[in-house]
Formats: C-alpha cells, structure tokens, sequence
C-alpha cells in the first residue's frame, strides 16, 4: 500500500526509502514515549512500546541493508 504520487524523484526504490525514513522516525519518537510510561512508573506500556521500537529498529536496519545492496547493484 504505497502512496500514489507523480513525483519525478520517484524510482523503484522510493518506497523503499520512506518506509526506511518512518521507520527510524517512528523508533526515534518511541524512545520519548519508552521514557514518558518508565517515569510514570507504567512498567507494561514501556514494555509494550520498547518492543515496537525493536521492531522499528529492525525493520530500518533491514531497510539500510536491502538499499544499500539495491544502489551497489545499480552502480556496479
């Protein structure tokens, strides 16, 4: 489900790199949201969102990787 635009940057790999963009956003944003539920003392919601960041931090390392294989393929 990717958004529909007529950019003329838009290449085979832009979706690729916004999802690599909000991924590592959405960890770095999560990281505030871990400490606002550790200082409240809501051990199960820091928990809960530490995890999704994981899987934020995964995703974008995962992303970093298969672009960074895409542009040396295509730059040989």
């Amino acid at each position: 489900m990717g958004v529909q635009t007529d950019s003329p940057v838009k290449d085979k790999n832009y979706n690729l790199i916004t999802v690599l963009q909000l991924s590592l956003h959405h960890a770095w944003m999560l990281d505030q949201y871990v400490k606002d539920a550790e200082s409240q003392g809501d051990e199960e919601l820091a928990k809960w969102l530490h995890r999704i960041q994981d899987n934020n931090l995964k995703a974008g390392e995962q992303g970093k990787q298969m672009l960074l294989k895409r542009l040396h393929d295509e730059n040989g």
